[in-house]
């Protein structure tokens, strides 16, 4: 859950490269990735079934403060996760304050060590089975993927259930980490009944002063919060949000951080020291009832056809589709729209004008594809999640081709990571037939990538952009 802990990002280069060839061989594929090389038999019965079973120890949650200097911890006279829970009907999650069985996509924008951050949540399709202290749970799965400079960085796939009094649990989360577009540690990858207990990461009903545990495996994960103020009003994607919580938070290096959280978006906002991770927008709670402005899907197929203008250094044709770009979005409805996404927007169209004047084919094309990112944010008010994963999934398919054009090979890798992951949230919506041929598709990308075939691999990634698209995602 390494999302929670931005003051934890980077600790964890402890080598890597095995999985990336991993899960080349497997296909590349994010599923492959996370059934194989990291945890295997994550469903619960094969994990369970290993040796340490710490989580069905007499005393099911460690006490130990698990910070590195083993101090800072509140007393157990402060934890309201000390009672073993029961899990009847887990998958139904009615806490408004982590809505995780109704939130299907969120994004969380904002700043690390200065640079632009981003993350996408994702309620994924199906549920998984976790054995934990004489239980056997079945538990929503969470995508989560963040970005910062607009590159890959991190993967983790989260399991979550609600507990009979309406407390949230979390057991367990596969970590993935990027260097350079390649895997470098899965260090932070856990699960309940098999490293240790499971931890919760909200109570049924939170009052000042709870203490408890989102993440308490002793020398791999923890996190302590405190619950400082509850009632609270914060400024949200649609306006005022009423019966937030402000809590604080402790970390593994002692440090502490502020932490929000809003009913119908679960985690709000996190950081300190000027990095920061806000919630721009989560559906279905910040949806819109409306017709789509018109202006966002012209938006975005501008941004792709200035991403084959300067791809093919055609900057007499980019130059009017840029400025083509900047009077749609000026034209934008103002009000009721995410200010985060709108600031985010505004900010990549400028950037979009200055890059294509500069004759640059990889800045002129990334500031294209961000700008097409932020435009399918908006786009997630009034569609489908599936549709907008789509979209999502096209955009990094041009970006495999601005990158190979650049002979970025790094870049490439990362690309194709982030089309792999993403492909997990939509493939279900596919006719069978079309689900193989994307994974056969995609696995050649992965193939030429792995290579270093770069030209190949745009080529590759370009032929499946343009069959999703005759499938219909716009």
């Amino acid at each position: 859950m390494a999302r929670h802990d931005l003051e934890e990002r980077g600790r964890r280069w402890i080598g890597g490269g095995k999985l990336a060839r991993t899960a080349a061989l497997a296909g590349g594929l994010a599923a492959a990735i996370v059934a194989g090389a990291l945890v295997a038999g994550s469903t619960g019965g094969t994990a369970a079934s290993g040796p340490k079973r710490v989580g069905d120890a007499p005393s099911f949650t460690a006490l130990e403060c698990g910070t590195y200097s083993g101090k800072g911890c509140a007393p157990a006279s402060q934890r309201v996760d000390l009672t073993r829970p029961t899990f009847t009907n887990p998958t139904k999650v009615t806490n408004p304050l982590f809505p995780i069985s109704e939130l299907n996509s969120a994004v969380l924008l904002g700043k690390v060590e200065g640079e632009p951050f981003r993350a996408e949540t994702t309620l994924l399709p199906g549920t998984t089975t976790v054995v934990w202290a004489g239980q056997r749970i079945k538990t929503l799965v969470s995508q989560y993927m963040a970005y910062r400079g607009g590159r890959i960085e991190e993967v983790a796939i989260d399991r979550y259930a609600e507990a009979d009094d309406g407390s949230v649990w979390y057991l367990g989360e596969d970590v993935v980490d990027y260097r350079a577009g390649s895997i470098f540690t899965t260090a932070g990858t856990w699960l309940a009944g098999r490293e240790g207990p499971a931890a919760m990461i909200m109570p049924g009903n939170p009052r000042v002063g709870d203490v408890f545990r989102p993440e308490n495996i002793l020398g791999v994960v923890f996190e302590e919060v405190r619950v400082k103020e509850i009632g609270k009003t914060v400024r949200g994607p649609r306006g005022p949000i009423s019966g937030a919580i402000v809590a604080e938070e402790l970390h593994l290096d002692g440090s502490h951080s502020a932490k929000v959280f809003a009913p119908g978006r679960g985690e709000f906002s996190t950081g300190s020291g000027g990095d920061t991770e806000i919630l721009a927008l989560g559906v279905p709670a910040d949806a819109m009832a409306i017709p789509e402005p018109a202006q966002l899907a012209s938006i975005l197929t501008a941004a792709v056809g200035l991403v084959g203008a300067v791809q093919g250094r055609d900057w007499e044709a980019a130059n009017p589709i840029a400025r083509r770009i900047r009077t749609l979005a000026a034209s934008l409805p103002k009000h009721g729209q995410p200010p985060l996404v709108t600031a985010r927007l505004a900010a990549g169209v400028n950037g979009l004008a200055r890059s294509v004047k500069s004759r640059k084919v990889a800045r002129a094309g990334t500031s294209a594809i961000l700008a097409g990112e932020s435009i399918l944010d908006l786009q997630l008010q009034y569609r489908p999640v599936s549709e907008i994963d789509r979209g999502r999934f096209e955009l990094w398919a041009y970006r495999v081709l601005i990158d190979a054009t650049a002979r970025n090979r790094g870049g490439v890798s990362g690309d194709v990571a982030a089309m792999e992951w993403i492909r997990d949230r939509f493939a279900h919506t596919l006719e069978p037939a079309e689900r193989t041929e994307l994974d056969t598709r995609l696995l050649a990308l992965r193939i030429a990538a792995d290579a270093g075939r770069l030209a190949a691999a745009g080529d590759h990634a370009i032929r499946l952009a343009a069959r999703l698209r005759s499938l219909g995602i716009r």
